[in-house]
């Protein structure tokens, strides 16, 4: 799972089927547990695009999307965000939600 900024996720957006962008940001603790689930999820879908950008930096983005918490899933599908995730509940639901 790279870090990607704003411009790197509308590039898997226009060129990708589907892609995932995972924010978070460094002192939220459910984060550093939804982290760890995201790692599993990268190395189960090895093709699928996958980022992650520390909220605090990518804050237009936030605005545009209306992010209402961290953690949060952006789950797009044919250049369309068809799912916002922010309940990590286990990596099986995530694995579902992606398809």
């Amino acid at each position: 799972m790279e870090t990607w900024t704003r411009e790197q996720w509308e590039v898997a957006l226009k060129e990708s089927t589907a892609a995932l962008y995972y924010l978070y940001t460094p002192m939220c603790g459910t984060c550093a547990v939804a982290s760890k689930m995201m790692e599993v999820v990268s190395v189960m879908k090895p093709d699928m695009p996958i980022g992650k950008a520390d909220l605090n930096y990518v804050q237009d983005l936030a605005m545009d999307y209306e992010i209402e918490s961290v953690p949060c899933l952006l789950i797009q599908k044919d250049g369309i965000v068809q799912h916002k995730i922010y309940a990590f509940q286990s990596v099986p639901y995530l694995l579902e939600k992606i398809g």
